[in-house]
């Protein structure tokens, strides 16, 4: 197994970040690693197209191959488009954007970012009420002739700030909640009118695994 760290650096290189998952894998970078380990192959991208897989191919002495029709099909590129109307404001299509072009608050008609959406298609299952198409706007162009490396790079910094800003907020969270657990845990330990100690021990016990778990999350995000 090749675990060559350079190598999946240069792969990711030259995949267009659109962070799309269609190739299997939660990400461009993870899909790069697997190739570099030799345990995904390099026609799995439907973004990065024919091209793509030539560049790859190039890259890792592979042959080229044509694209998985199972990972999609190569197409001119879309752009995520809500319908102001029907926007109910839930934020799911915030939340799944992987590259944060898609603005609005809770209860609030929501927008995308036009030049930073990456048309990865993932706002798109998630919206309740069907409000959000995809719109090509490359015309006949598609893979690397309808992205360029400029919007490559940019596209992986805003997941990168993304995934940072998620873990941020996470963390954030878990420290409120152990915060809460902590004050909890105090007041319980003042309740002298439960008579049960069993019932006592049992409530100590659950708060107590709340304020491991989140010391254990904490930890392994240091």
């Amino acid at each position: 197994m090749n675990t060559d760290a350079s190598l999946a650096a240069r792969i990711d290189a030259l995949l267009p970040q659109t962070q799309c998952t269609r190739c299997g894998y939660p990400d461009c970078r993870a899909y790069a690693q697997a190739i570099a380990d030799g345990e995904a192959d390099i026609d799995r991208c439907p973004p990065g197209g024919a091209e793509g897989i030539v560049r790859l191919a190039a890259l890792t002495g592979r042959p080229t191959k044509p694209l998985d029709p199972q990972r999609g099909l190569e197409v001119p590129r879309a752009l995520a488009v809500i319908d102001e109307d029907w926007c109910i404001g839930c934020t799911l299509c915030i939340k799944a954007c992987p590259v944060d072009c898609i603005v609005g608050a809770s209860k609030q008609m929501h927008t995308v970012i036009d030049e930073q959406c990456t048309g990865c298609e993932l706002c798109v299952p998630v919206c309740p009420v069907d409000c959000i198409a995809m719109v090509p706007v490359t015309g006949t162009r598609t893979g690397w002739d309808a992205w360029s490396p400029t919007q490559a790079d940019e596209a992986r910094q805003r997941y990168a700030f993304h995934r940072l800003r998620v873990e941020r907020e996470r963390r954030e969270n878990d420290e409120r909640l152990a915060a809460k657990a902590q004050a909890k845990l105090a007041d319980l330990q003042g309740q002298s009118h439960i008579t049960d100690p069993d019932l006592l021990q049992r409530k100590r016990a659950v708060i107590e695994a709340a304020i491991a778990r989140a010391k254990a999350a904490r930890e392994s995000s240091s």
